[in-house]
């Protein structure tokens, strides 16, 4: 088979992010108007724009516009996480929920609602706090013992063990400190309103924005620390920078969506064989491909077994559960990336 010609692959990256915006658009579109009660697409902006008074604009505006931006920022969030963190830290198997980022998340959460639990809108930033110990405790083993990518993987999943040890020990001290117990520990976005959305989404934008920014140093800083250092970068700072914001983003998804697993991993190795390494649109590929990810589990979620709905957290773990099993054969071989 021939090559392609570079225009050639250069024009169909270019097309991507369109695609993927499109995807987006449609899946949104799904996720609102299809579940238990179907909703015809046209009661859609009446109900939005507040016009409409009727059953289907109450399901709309109270049960699945808030279920829908869950799942467009919480995907979008975690896939770009992890993509920074897959980055900085120069290991392909890392991602949110491997390395102790989101159960640190989650200890946070739970110790904030045992804590405060009359102040929920400051939740995102005590999510906040606990995946950057999460991601810094990581970074320490890491750094102490020049650990190898699988090391560094084993004492992540040592890590959020020991998180998820200290969650299930605040659960049974202080059961009313996290609602919804078994949905937040295995991922799910069912019983959202937008007032516990909005703080996190202000978080979530805020770090986009960051990272998007520093896009031109996290590709200097991906030719390794020396190189980094040799072109004028301080290249420690800037990783304790890109993975604090990295731990926002996780935080703050962790603060309404639950544990949800796999959509840091498995995104960021997609839109790398889609998008290549250059930084800005790798990461606003892994965002539009997080939300289209994320939207469509949640939907499969709802519609596999209707009426019943599972966790969307089960549908990412048999996706992700797998992908991971390949991803460690591949280290194992010596071949990480392509």
């Amino acid at each position: 088979m021939k090559n392609l010609p570079t225009s050639s692959i250069r024009w169909s990256k270019r097309l991507i992010l369109p695609i993927l915006c499109v995807l987006a658009l449609l899946c949104a579109l799904l996720s609102m108007c299809l579940g238990a009660a179907d909703v015809p697409p046209g009661e859609i902006l009446p109900a939005l724009l507040g016009g409409s008074e009727t059953t289907a604009a109450h399901i709309i505006r109270y049960a699945r516009l808030p279920r829908t931006c869950a799942c467009l920022l919480a995907g979008a969030a975690l896939a770009v996480s992890g993509a920074v963190i897959q980055s900085v830290l120069g290991n392909p198997l890392a991602a949110p929920n491997i390395i102790g980022v989101s159960s640190g998340a989650g200890l946070a959460v739970a110790l904030f609602g045992a804590v405060a639990p009359t102040m929920a809108a400051a939740t995102p930033v005590a999510a906040f706090a606990g995946a950057l110990l999460g991601v810094l405790l990581v970074l320490f083993i890491a750094e102490k013992t020049g650990a190898s990518k699988l090391t560094l993987v084993l004492a992540g999943v040592a890590v959020s063990g020991m998180f998820s040890a200290g969650i299930d020990a605040v659960i049974i001290l202080a059961p009313d400190s996290l609602p919804g117990y078994s949905d937040f520990r295995i991922g799910g976005l069912d019983n959202l309103s937008m007032s516990r959305i909005i703080p996190a989404f202000w978080v979530i934008l805020a770090a986009m924005i960051l990272i998007l920014s520093l896009a031109g140093e996290l590709d200097v800083l991906m030719l390794g620390a020396d190189t980094a250092q040799s072109l004028g970068l301080r290249a420690k700072p800037l990783r304790i920078i890109l993975l604090t914001l990295a731990a926002a983003l996780a935080g703050a998804a962790v603060s309404f969506s639950g544990l949800l697993g796999f959509v840091g991993l498995i995104v960021p190795h997609i839109m790398r064989r889609l998008m290549g390494e250059d930084s800005r649109p790798l990461l606003t590929g892994c965002a539009l491909g997080g939300a289209v990810t994320l939207t469509l589990c949640d939907l499969l979620a709802r519609l596999l077994f209707a009426p019943y709905e599972l966790p969307v957290g089960i549908v990412l773990s048999m996706a992700g559960g797998p992908f991971f099993i390949w991803l460690l054969l591949r280290q194992r071989g010596g071949r990480v990336h392509d």
